[in-house]
């Protein structure tokens, strides 16, 4: 029972990456991370494809060895929380408008102190 719902779940997580890689604000790997850990538990055929994939294969070995994220991708992100925050300051009135960067310097805070590959 338990293996077609973490199945569809992996799919959902492809999905939601896939997406994410042509939308700005919609993270990629996280997503993807998520469908490793699920098609490790339904199918593991597709885990090890996504794992040996050129592009996102290291990020997610990386976090699941050692919990590291890429230096590229802390700097990306940095970028676009940062330019979430500046859109929220000048488009949300008060007190909405320090939301995205209350919010985006918790996550920065945490993502910085995880180790960098």
């Amino acid at each position: 029972m338990k293996r077609p719902v973490y199945r569809a779940l992996g799919l959902l997580s492809v999905a939601l990456g896939v997406i994410g890689a042509v939308l700005p604000l919609l993270p990629t790997t996280p997503f993807l991370i998520l469908a490793a850990y699920f098609f490790a538990r339904s199918h593991p055929e597709w885990e090890a494809r996504l794992l040996a994939h050129p592009t996102v294969g290291p990020s997610i070995l990386a976090w699941r060895d050692h919990g590291a994220i890429p230096k590229v991708a802390k700097r990306l992100a940095t970028a676009l929380l940062a330019i979430s925050a500046v859109g929220g300051w000048f488009s949300l009135p008060a007190p909405w408008c320090y939301v995205p960067g209350g919010i985006g310097a918790c996550v920065l805070a945490w993502m910085w102190s995880r180790p960098s590959v």
